[in-house]
């Protein structure tokens, strides 16, 4: 049987018995180039000879094969995830800061505090995000989710604790960070898997980053211009946060709550999919629950003694300890480095909000029994 070399179309041979058999086939009769038809041939030999050739003009047949591809994929997806919660933190200290800006010009005792929440530092905000977005994609997704369920479990803790219809406005500060991990393993889990999670990654950070540049644009309008446009009912913005910009802890709750029931759920299913057995689950998390426990009774005995940054700062170093010594036990080695990241994940966000959070401690203590009159006084002139 004889084959002209150089035919493309003898690639084809192989897989197509009978093309062979075909009575017409010159292949037969000796020598000549065959001339086969698609009917001639299989399905699959000339399906077969198709990818041929669209391997022989593809980009990717020239290019190796080489195992750093793959691994910068995985740095990209971890940067659009870190790139994510970055701007969901933003996102809430500037809605905040409209919130305590709104409540300082409207008490004449609290005018440094409105000027120093006005300062430009058209700088900082850029560098605050770049920064906490390397450090969101950092840390993995293991101690980012013992890092949500803590705070979670902090917040229930003091949401009960305080009287009711009351909150907190030094713990919306203080889930920075923790809102950053949550939306980290929030989108680990739900991408997990999927064929085009880049792209996703892509749009949730497009998403999160307008998110982010129009409630920053919000917070300078407000800082500027908010005290001229609400007493000469110039501006629909600031019209509308002189009606109702008392209820913005109330949205802040709200978002907080979604986000963080989803960040829980994934932070839980992320935990539990290292395990190959029931036994080895309880192991790890009794001690997770008792060290838990008691940082919770700490952190609210050491909150009823004492306010403002140093207790803070305190909270962070025991919690950061706390998990450090837990992962000693049942972690890994790389676990105890992903704890020194967010250790410095969390220190650069409160110091980051220095000035908010001495705010928050005033209009928390603003909310006292003793201060009960300041407190109406300030929410019916914003009402008004």
């Amino acid at each position: 049987m004889l084959i002209k070399r150089g035919s493309w179309s003898s690639s084809c041979l192989a897989g197509a018995p009978a093309a062979l058999a075909c009575p017409n086939n010159d292949l037969l009769a000796g020598g000549a180039t065959p001339r086969l038809r698609p009917a001639d041939l299989g399905a699959g030999a000339w399906l077969h000879c198709g990818s041929s050739l669209s391997k022989m003009f593809s980009l990717g047949s020239w290019l190796p094969e080489l195992p750093g591809l793959a691994w910068g994929w995985a740095l990209l997806d971890a940067l659009l995830q870190g790139l994510v919660g970055a701007c969901a933190v933003s996102v809430l200290c500037s809605l905040l800061k409209v919130y305590l800006y709104i409540q300082c010009a409207n008490n004449p005792e609290r005018q440094a505090e409105k000027e120093a929440m006005a300062a430009r530092r058209p700088l900082l905000e850029p560098l605050h995000v770049l920064v906490l977005t390397a450090v969101l994609a950092l840390v993995g997704s293991r101690v980012a989710a013992l890092v949500v369920l803590e705070f979670s479990l902090r917040a229930v803790s003091t949401t009960l604790s305080l009287g009711k219809g009351a909150h907190s406005s030094q713990l919306y500060l203080l889930c920075q960070y923790s809102l950053g991990c949550g939306m980290s393993c929030g989108l680990t889990f739900l991408l997990e898997g999927a064929p085009h999670r880049s792209c996703n990654l892509a749009l949730a950070a497009g998403l999160a980053g307008l998110l982010a540049l129009h409630a920053r644009r919000l917070a300078r309008h407000v800082c500027a211009l908010y005290e001229l446009h609400s007493r000469q009912r110039y501006c629909g913005v600031c019209i509308l946060l002189l009606a109702a910009g008392h209820g913005i802890p109330r949205l802040l709750r709200s978002a907080l709550g979604l986000a963080f029931a989803v960040a829980d759920l994934a932070a839980v299913q992320l935990i539990n999919r290292d395990f190959l057995s029931t036994g080895e689950a309880v192991r790890f998390w009794t001690p997770l629950g008792i060290c838990y426990t008691l940082l919770v009774v700490y952190m609210q005995e050491e909150s009823r003694h004492s306010t403002g940054r140093g207790p803070a700062f305190r909270t962070i170093v025991v919690r950061m300890g706390g998990l450090f010594i837990l992962l000693l036990t049942v972690g890994r080695w790389t676990d105890i480095l992903h704890v020194f990241v967010s250790l410095l994940g969390e220190l650069w966000c409160l110091l980051r909000s220095g000035v908010l959070l001495e705010s928050c401690c005033r209009q928390d203590s603003a909310q006292q029994p003793g201060a009960a009159t300041l407190s109406g006084s300030g929410s019916g002139e914003t009402s008004r």
